[in-house]
C-alpha cells in the first residue's frame, strides 16, 4: 500500500497534494509512506479517526501538513475543507462494513475526489472474499482500475483506482457507512 501511495505522489502535479484518509487508525500507511519522499512537503492531509488513542499516536508521528481529526469517518462532514483530494485512502474499512455500505461508500467517494484522483483501498481476502465485487463497484462508480494486488496466500488485497469521470459535488452530512466490526466475526 505504501508503495502505491508513493507512486501516486510521484504522479501529482506540482503544488499542494490534498490527501484524506478514511478510518486512518494511527496513520502509519500515509505517515510512513511520505517519510523521506521528495513530495512530502507538498502533502496536505486530513486523517480521520474516531478512536482518540489512535489519534494521539498519529499526531505524535505526523509531520507538518498532516492534520489528525478525531471524528466519525463515515460522515462526509469530517472532510469539509480537506476536499477535493488528489488521494483518498480507504484502508481497513471494507472488511468492517456491510456490502451495501461498501457500495454506498464507493458511490460517495467521487464527492471527496479532485479530477483524476486516486483511491487506494484494502480488503481482506478471507471468505467471504468480496474483492471482485468491490472492484466492480469502483468501475460502476466511474473509476478506472490502476492496480489490484491480492495474490493467493496473502490475507489482504490492495486496490488502486483513478477517478475517470467528473467529481461529484461535495455534500456534508452524508453518512457513507456504519462501522459494524470485522465481517470475520459475523454469524454465518
Amino acid at each position: 500500500m505504501q508503495r502505491h501511495i508513493r507512486a501516486t505522489l510521484d504522479t501529482c502535479a506540482a503544488g499542494p497534494i490534498r490527501v484524506v484518509s478514511v478510518c486512518a487508525g494511527q496513520g502509519r500507511d500515509l505517515i510512513e509512506a511520505i517519510g523521506g519522499h521528495p513530495r512530502a512537503g507538498d502533502v496536505r492531509a486530513r486523517l480521520v479517526e474516531l478512536d482518540p488513542r489512535n489519534c494521539d499516536v498519529a499526531r505524535a508521528a505526523a509531520p507538518p501538513g498532516v492534520d489528525v481529526v478525531a471524528a466519525d469517518a463515515s460522515d462526509t462532514s469530517a472532510y469539509r475543507g480537506a476536499v477535493p483530494a488528489e488521494l483518498v485512502l480507504a484502508c481497513g474499512v471494507f472488511g468492517n462494513i456491510s456490502d451495501s455500505h461498501i457500495q454506498r461508500t464507493i458511490e460517495t467517494l467521487p464527492s471527496l475526489c479532485a479530477p483524476g484522483a486516486t483511491v487506494i483501498w484494502t480488503r481482506h481476502r478471507r471468505p467471504p472474499d468480496r474483492s471482485e465485487l468491490v472492484r466492480k463497484w469502483f468501475v460502476e462508480s466511474g473509476f478506472d482500475e490502476v492496480a489490484f494486488e491480492g495474490p493467493e496466500g496473502l490475507v489482504f488485497g490492495v486496490g488502486v483506482d483513478r477517478l475517470a469521470r467528473s467529481p461529484a459535488p461535495f455534500e456534508p452530512d452524508v453518512k457513507m457507512f456504519e462501522f459494524v466490526g470485522s465481517d470475520q466475526s459475523w454469524p454465518r
